[in-house]
């Protein structure tokens, strides 16, 4: 089939149970909306939300492309899948890319991800990776006593607390709020975020279907955290998170996180995806919790508690169609310690 238009991937794609929330046509336009170009590519055996991205002019119109969490797999049969990457080289090699980065949406050692892997000839692990490739992922079956039994004694304690302490939790809160609060703990813990119109963006584009609810939980009207849900098919996604540096002792963040899961579980939702953790191994993660403070450590330390399952991605891969020329970005990158 080939590529194939926005209306059309949102009518046969999106509905399909495995497609994530980054293979979205929401997640294509707010792309579109900065800096990328989005392309969606569709066979009998895979569809992909291919973005390129335009490189300096002196490189005469190259670009590097980019599938996150994705392809959405349709079928099983792996000769169809060889042909799908071929679609996939083709209208990459037009759109001029250096070279294609794709992070699947299979957890690893998977049946799903061993298929889609064994069709990946001539791709390599990445120098970097864009999402983080490990997460901690909620099941939604039992609600309220179920969750609770499954999330440590202290989660546990702080969730029943925040219901005691006079906060109030807005459903679809101002945005302009949550970006102020992002400000603060991009600040505070020493990490770069988006700018005020990219989460207003976002957020505008999923919510039109339904998708997103940005949450702030106040006290006597004091806007303390924010929480950005989306929800795509059977799972809802924390992708991000802010919280003020005051009356943090009101646990505003664990609240906020219990009313997410309510809402997933009512919009029927079977898993609660909490994103981003350390890429290390579950016994590294759990030695060195309660003592590392860099990069998602700390995000780790709060996750952990809620009683969800460590799970990892198949990983991040490159296919390079300029090996010298993706040598000298992987090096610059590696350097700069960046992503692309």
């Amino acid at each position: 089939m080939g590529i194939i238009t926005e209306k059309q991937w949102f009518e046969t794609v999106e509905p399909i149970k495995n497609c994530s929330l980054l293979q979205t046509s929401e997640w294509g336009n707010l792309k579109r909306e900065f800096g990328w170009t989005p392309e969606y590519l569709k066979t009998e055996a895979a569809g992909a939300l291919i973005l390129f991205k335009k490189l300096p002019k002196w490189l005469l119109g190259a670009t590097i492309a980019y599938i996150p969490r994705g392809p959405v797999l349709l079928d099983a049969d792996a000769k169809k899948l060889a042909l799908f990457w071929e679609e996939v080289h083709k209208r990459c090699h037009s759109r001029k890319a250096l070279f294609l980065r794709v992070e699947p949406d299979t957890w690893e050692d998977s049946a799903e991800a061993d298929l889609l892997l064994n069709s990946m000839k001539g791709f390599r692990p990445a120098f970097s990776t864009i999402q983080p490739p490990k997460t901690i992922v909620i099941p939604l079956k039992g609600e309220g006593d179920g969750w609770l039994a499954r999330m440590n004694q202290k989660t546990r304690y702080n969730i029943r607390l925040s219901q005691k302490k006079d906060l109030t939790v807005e459903e679809n809160g101002s945005v302009e709020t949550f970006s102020q609060l992002m400000d603060l703990t991009g600040e505070r813990n020493e990490f770069g975020v988006h700018s005020d119109a990219y989460y207003k963006r976002c957020y505008e584009l999923f919510s039109a279907e339904g998708k997103a609810y940005n949450l702030i939980a106040r006290y006597q009207g004091k806007p303390l955290a924010g929480l950005m849900l989306f929800i795509q098919g059977k799972r809802g996604y924390y992708l991000y998170g802010a919280s003020s540096n005051e009356e943090r002792n009101r646990m505003p963040n664990h609240l906020l996180q219990w009313t997410a899961m309510q809402l997933c579980e009512e919009k029927g939702c079977d898993e609660y995806d909490l994103w981003g953790i350390p890429d290390e191994s579950l016994e590294t993660l759990e030695s060195q919790f309660s003592v590392r403070h860099d990069g998602l450590w700390p995000v780790y330390r709060f996750k952990r508690g809620f009683g969800g399952e460590v799970r990892r991605t198949s990983g991040s891969f490159d296919f390079a169609y300029l090996p010298p020329l993706y040598w000298l970005i992987a090096k610059y990158f590696k350097k700069h310690k960046n992503g692309i």
